[in-house]
């Protein structure tokens, strides 16, 4: 009973939080860690989670929304920008934050600092959103950060991995570490995306024998990261990269087109739903577990007072952002997009596009659940070393790195300019027109057979015509006005008929331009989701 009451205030606390976001001028992340602060204070329960279990829960489904939704096309364009920040920058993180913390910080094993150099590797790109809703990011400078944080969610949390096995066992091989890497990174990604291909291939199977069931539907696509993930790891793969491939599969799933459009309408609210209650569980319970880490911390600490942990806190804060900021100027130097040329002088980027990128490293929800799940004891049977303290410093520097850039972030990012992107205008009319294109040429095939198939040839015409308005702007007339009951109902059927023709061939036709890459992801989703609310208004 006490895990449903906690379950309930977790819930009820994400409404509430959502609720005081729209009042207040404060990121929302800050407003759920207050609240996660006051429940653990007040008479519920307190929240005691095994780390596997918190780790199969909030991850699979968050990884997989996030390579799911993230624009690959543009991804792609700056891959050079992404994949620096998400490799490169986490090594040199793991590495230099943690031999930062060994040194600094007494009591705190070698193997214990590299694996909370891990998890404080990764950003999070649900906390930046929320930071810069007053000044909002870029939208290329956001999609760069999506797509570092999509792959350095992994890239982290693998290193975490290691990590945690070298101070269970005490020993660590480079050869075995690099061998067991690859096998972590190709099979967790071809298990992601197999378990997709299969999962899906299931659904459409279902779907031609018994119709299409939306609740079943959204039920598969649901299921399918935590599939993902504990197929992977089952056969010792990154369960984590697992994710993020079925997320990416699903991509390349869904512009085959098979499923209907108001199937998509109700699966998007229930992701968008899914997500909502995830991330702010996450904030939730690190505010929740914020009181009772803090008295543990400072006894393992060996200090007395919490003066050296905050100094502590903001000194590893400071190096993340120093190593990042170092990072990104040098990745930006060797990306021509980001440069600027003058003349015979080249320039590298501005310092405030630097700056900015920098601070947008906020960690998040990805940070806690890897700290999270920490072992509680070795395999001894002895509690694990310094676990509560490491807790306590990945809390601290997410609400530092969060309350940074919500003050400095908004002003650094009004009226910065980035390089220009393709024109997405001429891209958004083209699709339009080849989609408007094909609607009229579905419309018109079907109004040709519903002549030869009625009688009444002045009902497909007319019907022809109403359906046509969506694409030609005529006036229609009111249905039924001076005609009989029985042509009004052919009438209506009719027009039915070739207005869902017509939005069906718009959708194929703009998926059609998502497979031969004329347009990207963002671009589809918009489109196609306009074509869904037409089709769902007419077929209820």
């Amino acid at each position: 009973m006490d895990s449903v009451t906690v379950v309930l205030a977790l819930l009820l606390s994400v409404l509430v939080s959502g609720a005081l976001g729209r009042l207040l001028s404060l990121p929302l992340p800050l407003i759920q860690i207050a609240i996660g602060v006051a429940l653990a204070l007040g008479p519920l329960p307190s929240t005691s989670l095994d780390p596997e279990t918190f780790f199969l829960v909030f991850l699979p489904p968050l990884l997989f929304l996030d390579g799911w939704r993230i624009p690959k096309r543009d991804l792609f364009r700056d891959g050079k920008s992404v994949v620096a920040l998400a490799l490169g920058l986490v090594v040199l993180t793991v590495f230099g934050i943690g031999m930062l913390i060994y040194g600094m910080i007494p009591g705190i094993p070698l193997a214990v600092a590299f694996a909370l150099a891990a998890v404080l590797s990764p950003t999070d790109p649900i906390a930046v959103s929320s930071v810069a809703a007053q000044s909002p990011v870029p939208r290329r400078l956001m999609h760069i950060l999506q797509g570092e944080a999509l792959l350095n969610d992994a890239t982290g949390l693998v290193c975490l991995r290691f990590a945690i096995a070298a101070a269970l066992t005490g020993t660590f091989s480079l050869s075995e570490a690099a061998t067991t890497f690859v096998w972590l990174a190709l099979g967790g990604l071809s298990v992601g995306a197999l378990a997709t291909f299969v999962l899906m291939g299931a659904q459409d199977l279902l779907r031609r024998r018994a119709g299409e069931d939306p609740g079943l539907q959204i039920l598969f696509s649901l299921l399918t990261p935590f599939g993902a993930y504990l197929a992977a790891e089952q056969v010792h793969a990154s369960g984590i990269l697992a994710a993020v491939a079925a997320g990416v599969a699903m991509t390349y799933v869904e512009i085959r087109g098979h499923s209907l459009g108001s199937t998509r309408v109700r699966r998007t609210a229930v992701w968008d739903t899914v997500a909502l209650a995830a991330n702010g569980s996450i904030f939730v319970l690190l505010g929740e577990q914020l009181p009772g880490v803090l008295g543990h911390a400072v006894k393992q600490a060996d200090v007395e007072g919490a003066g050296w942990l905050v100094a502590w806190i903001l000194a590893i804060t400071a190096g993340l952002m120093a190593i990042r900021f170092v990072w990104v100027w040098i990745s930006l130097q060797f990306t021509p997009a980001w440069t600027r040329q003058r003349g015979e002088k080249r320039e590298g980027p501005p310092w405030r596009l630097v700056a900015a990128t920098t601070l947008a490293g906020a960690k998040g929800a990805i940070t806690l659940a890897g700290i999270l799940t920490l072992p509680l004891t070795l395999k001894d049977g002895t509690p694990f070393p310094a676990r509560d303290l490491a807790i306590l410093i990945a809390m601290g520097v997410i609400l530092t790195s969060l309350l940074l850039a919500s003050t400095v972030l908004p002003p650094l990012l009004r009226g910065l300019r980035l390089p220009p992107e393709p024109g997405r205008d001429a891209e958004e009319d083209v699709a339009r027109a080849a989609a408007r294109d094909d609607a009229v040429t579905a419309i018109e095939a079907l109004q040709q057979q519903m002549v030869e198939e009625q009688e009444d040839v002045s009902v497909a015409v007319e019907a022809g015509a109403r359906a046509m308005d969506r694409y030609e702007e005529m006036e229609a007339s009111p249905p039924g006005r001076g005609k009989d009951l029985s042509r009004a109902r052919q009438l209506a059927n009719a027009e039915k008929r070739l207005r869902l023709a017509g939005v069906d061939a718009e959708r194929q036709a703009l998926y059609r331009l998502r497979r031969s890459r004329l347009i990207d992801d963002e671009l589809l989703r918009r489109l196609v989701r306009e074509v869904d609310l037409v089709e769902a208004r007419l077929v209820i």
